[in-house]
């Protein structure tokens, strides 16, 4: 008979990679080896993948804060060789979408930040959604305009937060983010609503993911390896805290707050759907 990992074991494993623990850390505390960790999170990530792509149809939400969260794959861009498979080395970008009132993730989408991924993103979020209209606020890159009206078509209000940084003293700076200067809401279609123009939300959701995933805490050697890791990790973190960690504002979990579910899941449901 195989040498099978206990269940108990496996939920204490994953509920470890969920909350950020390293492999590594995770090896010194469990005694699984490192390569069934990694094999477990593997197929774990696979099966989030599958209940995020599942469960989020349908939608009522209508109030959508967009964002984008860097990494990388193996190496930065800047080492990237022309004979390598740019779109599984190098940068890689998170594009998340916030649900404002429930803080849930109803989508995301992996790639490059260019058009390619906005239309990808914004097209794969509008057919989740059964709002009749839905006000979308993102920061200002380019392509996400043209993406929204792709997307939603006339049945979007759209407004982008412009933010204007410093630039002095840019590289004293090498490893701190630069200081805002001012901040402006600019209404691009539609007519949203002006108050509500915001991507604060969508922002810390990015610091919950750097908390949460040791694949994008910066200045380590925890990145990614593989494009399959990094995609299987990220799923596991977006289905991990929308079904089973509770919102310490909402006092639930934001699937709950977002009416997808009706009970707060345990790391075993994840594993059972795996």
């Amino acid at each position: 008979m195989a040498n099978v990992l206990p269940f108990e074991k496996q939920i204490t494993v994953v509920g470890a990679l969920a909350e950020g623990n390293a492999i590594r850390s995770i090896e010194r505390m469990t005694g699984v080896n490192r390569n069934t960790i990694m094999s477990l999170g593997l197929r774990v990530g696979k099966a989030c993948e599958r209940i995020m792509d599942e469960e989020m149809r349908g939608l009522a939400c209508s109030q959508i804060q967009c964002d984008e969260i860097w990494g990388f794959i193996a190496k930065k861009q800047k080492n990237v060789l022309p004979t390598e498979n740019r779109r599984e080395v190098g940068d890689v970008w998170t594009f998340v979408a916030v649900d404002a009132p429930s803080r849930m993730v109803p989508s995301y989408f992996i790639g490059k930040r260019d058009s390619y991924s906005a239309n990808c993103f914004v097209g794969d979020l509008a057919s989740r959604l059964d709002a009749e209209r839905v006000q979308v606020s993102t920061d200002a890159l380019a392509a996400y305009a043209d993406a929204i009206e792709r997307g939603f078509g006339a049945n979007a209000d759209y407004g982008q937060i412009v933010k204007t940084f410093t630039c002095s003293e840019l590289d004293a700076r090498r490893y701190s983010p630069p200081e805002i200067l001012r901040v402006t809401r600019n209404v691009v279609f539609g007519k949203p609503d002006w108050k509500n123009i915001s991507t604060s939300y969508v922002e810390r959701q990015n610091l919950t993911m750097r908390m949460h995933m040791r694949r994008l805490t910066r200045l380590t050697n925890g990145f990614s390896k593989k494009m399959e890791s990094f995609k299987a990790a990220v799923a596991l973190h977006f289905a991990y805290y929308n079904f089973v960690r509770l919102h310490k504002s909402l006092r639930m979990t934001p699937a709950m707050a977002g009416g997808v579910t009706d009970h707060i899941w345990e790391v075993s449901d994840l594993l059972e759907r795996a």
